[in-house]
């Protein structure tokens, strides 16, 4: 595997729900675009999954949250992530862990698409002590509640989450 594609440019895939995005995503996104020349953040729809945000919403907010990096774009993908990677020619997939539980299921993701896919390595970035906890399910769970959400995700997509997932204390009864 080499570090850079044919066009000797380091382009790396963060796949992911964002569902919506969280400050831990914006961590993960904003490391992985210090070290590769071009990331491309990719909303991955998962049939199985019921997002509470459709795919164009979601690249809109990541659009807001990354709007600072200038070597990020953001795609949607419905397919085989070993097929995006290979079709973009990046030669990394980028995977946030929170912890030693996330470890297992993305070292099962990483060695798969490796088996579809051996141009491309998988990257493993820590997520920052203070995003440990932090998930887009902890978040939706929180505004559902009618919770104060500010402290999980950037204040540019704030009121868009706000809109969709927050109940006022009234609503709950």
């Amino acid at each position: 595997m080499n570090a850079v594609n044919s066009t000797g440019r380091r382009i790396a895939v963060c796949p992911g729900s964002f569902d919506p995005v969280t400050f831990g995503h914006r961590d993960i996104i904003q490391r992985a675009s210090q070290l590769f020349d071009r990331v491309i953040v990719l909303v991955s729809v998962n049939a199985v999954k019921n997002p509470s945000f459709t795919a164009v919403e979601r690249v809109r907010m990541i659009e807001k949250v990354t709007s600072h990096l200038d070597n990020v774009v953001i795609d949607i993908w419905d397919g085989l992530l070993a097929d995006y990677v290979k079709s973009v020619n990046a030669c990394a997939i980028i995977k946030g862990l929170r912890a030693v539980s996330d470890f297992e299921y993305e070292f099962q993701m990483a060695l798969a698409n490796k088996i579809l896919y051996d141009g491309a390595e998988t990257v493993f970035l820590t997520t920052s002590a203070e995003n440990m906890y932090l998930s887009s399910s902890v978040v939706k769970q929180i505004a559902s509640f009618g919770g104060d959400i500010s402290h999980f995700v950037p204040q540019c997509i704030l009121e868009d989450i706000k809109a969709r997932l927050w109940k006022k204390p009234e609503e709950l009864k």
